[in-house]
Parts: structure tokens; C-alpha cells; sequence
């Protein structure tokens, strides 16, 4: 993880539970005799989030209706930190500017947009297209005075589109991310939920895991999975070069490499990828501009 990532080592599971009492009935015991959460349950996870949250975001409340996508906060995090890094290397300028980014796909957590509001103190804009996403994310925006004034949460009408009618027409970004649907089909995440949570204290209670799958559809998967979205943002990323300073996006699967770079090559984009890990989890950056 990122050198700066306060996330790093282990949790301090006690000193989150200060902030948020609710997580202590959560809080058990690994093999080791060391506390730690049930991660195969998505209320552990959720309420380990909104614990951090609470603690080191500076947020009066955070609600998350069940069924929808719990993301985590320090992986989350580690994304906008090699990011700014990336950004203040490329732009020369300081660590600590207050930059404008866009978050496509900003979900009902809105976590990138809390984020980068709390821990850089950066105006955040998130684009969904589903309507009651943004609700629930701009009801907790809301919730926290400070938020309401670096947030906005904006809805994108035409699924076609991920860019347009979300951009204004001289509006300008310093930065875009993206967190793009993985899987490909329903069948396909239900599927790998199946074996992480197998994975997981070696549960094979086919019921009980079924009920800690937590994501909307269009949060999960989409027509060509993560590759083929990653494809859509560049292809349409060029009629916005002049408005974005830097796109980016998170790549999951190693294998999609070949094919967004082929993209980005075809839309004669200048890119760089950003290698990060969170445990034994494997991931990337691609970040691109013109």
C-alpha cells in the first residue's frame, strides 16, 4: 500500500469502535488469538467503513441501505493517494493543492467523492445514472455540513454517455477516477462471491453467502465486464482532452492490460499505469491525457 496510506497495518479495531460502538459486536477473534472482523459479512464490513469514516474523515453520519456496494476505504484511499502523487509529479505542484476531480460511476457510497473532499480537501463531482443512488449519496453528503460545500453529485440521464451531459461546457477538471463494474454478467459475480467467501473461514453455507453479496447491477457487472468499459471512457475521454488534465481509472484484472492499451493507443493518448496491493489483492492504476 501506499507509504501514507494510514491503513497499513492492522487495524486499531479499539480505537474505531470509540468513534462508532457499533462495530464491537462485529469484532472477533482470528486464529491467532488477534481481534479482527468476519469479513465474509458484508453488516461487519459496512460497519467497519462507516467506523472509519467517523474516526479519520471527519463525518457526522454515514447510511448505507443494504444491497448496495461496500467499498473499501483504505484501497479506496490508496487509489487518490498515488494519484495526487502522480498528479503533483506530472503538474508540479504541491501535495497539498486543491485540486477538481470527477468521479464516474460515484455509486450510492460516493466514497471517492468523500474521500477526496475530507482527506485532500478537493471540490469532487460524481456522476451515476442510477437515480436512486444518487439520492441516497447526496443525502449523505447532507449529513455532514462541511461535505455539502466540496460535493456534488450529479445525475447522468443517458446511460450512453459517461462524460457527456455531466461536463459543462467550460467546466474544467483536474482529474477523473473510476471504480468500473467488474464482471461481464450477473452469473459471473455471483459466481466469484461464492469463492471468496469460501475462501473466508471456509464457509460453504450457500445461503448465508448469498445473503452477504451486497452490490447493484450496475455496480457489478456490465455488457464486456471491466475491459469494455474501461474502452468506453477512453473512446469518449477524447471529446473532453481540453477539460480533464489527467483520466484514470481502476483496472482490476490484470488480462484487460492488452486491451486498454490498444484503446488508449488508437485514441493516441499518453498513459502510464500505477501497480497497487492491498494484502494478496493485485491491482492497478491506468491514468491517461492528451
Amino acid at each position: 500500500m501506499h507509504p501514507q496510506n494510514p491503513y497499513r497495518n492492522r487495524y486499531d479495531l479499539n480505537r474505531l469502535v470509540k468513534h462508532h460502538t457499533t462495530l464491537k459486536k462485529y469484532i472477533v477473534s482470528n486464529p491467532a488469538g488477534e481481534e479482527t472482523i468476519d469479513f465474509s459479512s458484508s453488516s461487519a464490513v459496512l460497519e467497519l467503513n462507516k467506523s472509519m469514516f467517523l474516526a479519520d474523515f471527519k463525518l457526522e453520519d454515514y447510511q448505507l441501505p443494504t444491497g448496495y456496494l461496500i467499498p473499501p476505504v483504505p484501497g479506496r484511499l490508496d487509489y487518490l493517494l498515488h494519484l495526487r502523487d502522480f498528479l503533483s509529479d506530472k503538474s508540479k505542484l504541491p501535495k497539498d493543492a486543491q485540486l477538481k476531480g470527477l468521479d464516474i460511476g460515484t455509486g450510492a457510497n460516493g466514497i471517492y467523492c468523500i474521500l477526496g473532499a475530507q482527506y485532500f480537501n478537493w471540490q469532487m463531482v460524481g456522476a451515476e445514472s442510477d437515480a436512486k443512488a444518487v439520492e441516497i449519496a447526496k443525502s449523505n453528503i447532507l449529513r455532514t455540513e462541511g461535505l455539502k460545500h466540496k460535493v456534488e453529485i450529479r445525475w447522468q440521464e443517458n446511460k450512453g454517455f459517461l462524460f457527456k451531459n455531466i461536463v459543462g461546457k467550460n467546466e474544467q477538471f483536474d482529474f477523473t477516477v473510476c471504480n468500473p463494474p467488474f464482471y461481464s454478467s450477473e452469473e459471473a459475480a455471483v459466481k466469484e462471491n461464492l469463492r471468496k467467501l469460501q475462501n473466508l473461514e471456509g464457509n460453504t453455507d450457500k445461503k448465508e453467502r448469498s445473503l452477504n453479496f451486497e452490490g447493484q447491477a450496475n455496480e457489478l457487472w456490465c455488457n464486456g465486464g471491466e475491459a469494455l468499459f474501461i474502452k468506453r471512457l477512453i473512446k469518449e475521454s477524447v471529446f473532453f482532452k481540453d477539460q480533464v488534465k489527467v483520466f484514470s481509472s481502476l483496472v482490476a484484472k490484470s488480462d484487460n492490460l492488452p486491451k486498454i492499451e490498444k484503446q488508449l493507443k488508437k485514441a493516441k493518448a499518453d498513459y502510464h499505469m500505477i501497480p497497487m496491493a492491498q494484502g494478496n489483492k493485485k491491482s492497478r492504476i491506468v491514468l491517461w491525457w492528451f
